[in-house]
């Protein structure tokens, strides 16, 4: 993990040793919000322009089957109960400036989310909270590397059943599909997952923060469920390959790539949370520090 701005990363020596070496650049970076967050949070066009400059310099890092996933939350017009067409405008900025294929649309749901814009769910109650963000996940390619079969999620009791039985109904259903006899019949270790994902985020308790609290040290308010990061280091990537964080915070990425045996390299400005993300790692790794 090294401190640092990305704009100065991308200039370095150590951006040159791994431009087209990165199988999978995962990132959460400020969300395009109209409105100024401690955590410096760039705002409206300036948030566009910021992001846009970032797309092709990002997209030579990748090697040839390599992939951008970032996580993008939702924005709402200042003072008023409509959403903002910011993160659509920063999607396709990046999509058009690193000359990327957007591969599929994810839906982060957060079920424990407080409720938000609290002017208009809770106040004035004329919307609904606001519970997921985007994921969009790009590749350099139309053919970025992935296997979902590395993200099975366990199969229902209904589908445990149908295997159990190896019968079905079979044949033709209302929505003019056709399914053999055997097509349901194969046990492949678990259900290929949908593109809607559910964490609640609530480690209240986690490593990071009994480590930042002994230490002293402020918490990042903006970290990202690990399960996340998991996900798409599972799906995209395999042992030995490099992950890439270009707006590290807490380095979620970093741990979540360390715990499943692949290389990683984050960059992040404020030294507290470099200090606060060794509590991420085991008791071993938290001694070492990072690199400045």
């Amino acid at each position: 993990m090294y401190e640092g701005h990305l704009e100065g990363f991308l200039t370095s020596d150590l951006a040159d040793d791994v431009r087209g070496k990165v199988q999978l650049i995962f990132t959460s970076p400020p969300f395009p919000l109209n409105r100024k967050k401690r955590y410096g949070n760039k705002v409206g066009k300036e948030y566009l322009a910021w992001l846009e400059g970032f797309a092709a310099p990002l997209a030579e890092l990748l090697t040839d089957d390599g992939s951008l996933v970032v996580e993008m939350g939702n924005a709402w017009e200042p003072g008023e109960p409509v959403m903002s067409t910011l993160a659509l405008k920063a999607l396709l900025a990046i999509v058009e400036g690193g000359e990327l294929s957007l591969c599929q649309q994810f839906v982060v749901h957060n079920p424990a989310r407080l409720p938000s814009p609290a002017q208009w769910v809770n106040v004035e109650r004329i919307r609904v909270k606001d519970a997921y963000t985007n994921v969009w996940w790009m590749g350099r390619s139309a053919r970025p590397k992935a296997d979902n079969r590395r993200v099975l999620t366990d199969y229902s009791p209904a589908m445990l059943k149908l295997l159990e039985r190896q019968s079905y109904n079979s044949g033709p259903r209302p929505s003019q599909h056709h399914i053999g006899e055997k097509s349901f019949l194969t046990d492949n270790g678990g259900a290929i997952p949908s593109n809607v994902l559910s964490f609640s985020n609530t480690h209240s308790t986690d490593e990071y923060r009994r480590y930042c609290n002994e230490q002293d040290l402020k918490l990042h308010p903006a970290r990202m469920p690990p399960e996340l990061a998991e996900f798409f280091i599972r799906f995209l990537t395999d042992k030995g390959d490099l992950v890439f964080d270009p707006f590290g915070g807490s380095n979620t990425t970093g741990a979540s790539a360390d715990e499943l045996s692949r290389k990683w390299l984050t960059i992040e400005p404020d030294a507290n949370f470099i200090a606060g993300s060794r509590g991420r790692f085991d008791s071993v790794l938290a001694t070492s520090g990072a690199r400045a």
